[in-house]
């Protein structure tokens, strides 16, 4: 007997839920460094609203003064709260089957609601939906990951990415409503420098890591998540390692190297190479590669904010009448946040 559409619509449902359920986006693979670790610290906001909004406290506006006896002292209206506002975007991807490909796939449909299926035609569609569900969720996850880093002006329906929010050029610009560009608002741009070299007896790099992460934590406490590209990495190693074998030779010492680090660290912190800024070279063609970079990152300064109840969320938009076909989809509405600009920055090497 032929599959009812309830049963082919009911099957997509429940296969996208069990995805969903069963591979949550914080235990994607390393693939999506970036993702992951948003997700760690992801926050909901109510929707009702059209911004997503963050409060900052961008200086105490303080009236401290020295008195004795009776001199006059003065009292002032403390202005130290400002409003960053980040419009929401919406998210989608969806898959569709025609009911001669479930026809091909051996799967009879009928709309006759009594129909029973056979046990041939239901494993038939468990294996076709599995498929299909599996490659949407990994689809929309490389798709997000990638919207994540990029800076979001392909699009006005882009979400704002790290690109955006940590930027190359960070007196330029409005995030969240504030103007990095007019002058009081130095507080909300990050630290950025670029063209460090990695040769051994003149190389910048490392002075400038250290001229950075002290600059970031002078004002929102040390970062907490380094991210890097390859070339990046490969000049931060190369660079120790030449520097530890010139001066032990200098000294006389004897070294043993073994190639291969197994774990590359600054200031305690791991290197997280993400492969997907290969990707990005590849697709934009940035200013500055993205292979050459190094972001430290203070993660209690920037969320992932989705819209409560659009979380990831599975949709079965009904069948058309005028086409013998079924959809199935899944959305996400949010935006990717920043509550303190100078706790960041973003290195690069020539």
């Amino acid at each position: 007997m032929p599959v009812t559409a309830d049963e082919i619509a009911t099957s997509g449902k429940t296969a996208i839920d069990f995805h969903l359920k069963n591979n949550p986006i914080d235990q994607v693979k390393i693939e999506h460094p970036w993702s992951k670790r948003l997700m760690q610290t992801k926050k909901a906001y109510p929707g009702g609203k059209q911004y997503i909004t963050e409060q900052l406290r961008y200086q105490y506006n303080n009236n401290f003064q020295f008195y004795n006896g009776r001199t006059q002292v003065t009292y002032n209206i403390r202005k130290s709260i400002e409003q960053a506002q980040y419009e929401y975007k919406g998210a989608h991807d969806g898959f569709s089957l025609d009911e001669d490909r479930l026809v091909r796939n051996g799967i009879a449909v009928t709309d006759n609601k009594k129909a029973v299926s056979t046990q041939a035609e239901r494993v038939q569609l468990t294996n076709l939906m599995e498929e299909q569900t599996s490659i949407l969720r990994l689809g929309f996850d490389e798709q997000m990951e990638k919207a994540r880093l990029r800076d979001g002006s392909a699009s006005t329906d882009d979400i704002h990415g790290l690109d955006h929010l940590v930027s190359t050029t960070p007196a330029l610009g409005t995030v969240g409503g504030i103007n990095r560009a007019t002058a009081g608002n130095e507080w909300w741009r990050n630290w950025a420098v670029g063209s460090l070299t990695t040769t051994t007896t003149t190389g910048t790099i490392l002075d400038q890591m250290e001229l950075m992460w002290r600059n970031c934590t002078r004002n929102g406490g040390m970062p907490n998540f380094i991210m890097v590209g390859s070339d990046f990495l490969d000049g931060y190693r190369n660079f120790l390692l030449k520097s530890f074998h010139q001066i032990h030779t200098i000294g006389g010492d004897k070294l043993d190297f073994e190639g291969g680090a197994g774990r590359i660290t600054f200031k305690g912190i791991p290197m997280v190479w993400n492969p997907m800024f290969s990707v990005l070279d590849a697709e934009d063609s940035p200013t500055i590669d993205w292979e050459k970079r190094c972001y430290f990152l203070n993660m209690n300064f920037i969320r992932e904010r989705p819209i409560e109840g659009h979380d990831m969320i599975s949709r079965k938009p009904p069948r058309p009448y005028d086409r013998y076909e079924h959809y199935w989809g899944l959305t996400w509405k949010g935006q990717d946040t920043l509550s303190r600009g100078n706790a960041h920055a973003v290195l690069s090497i020539a």
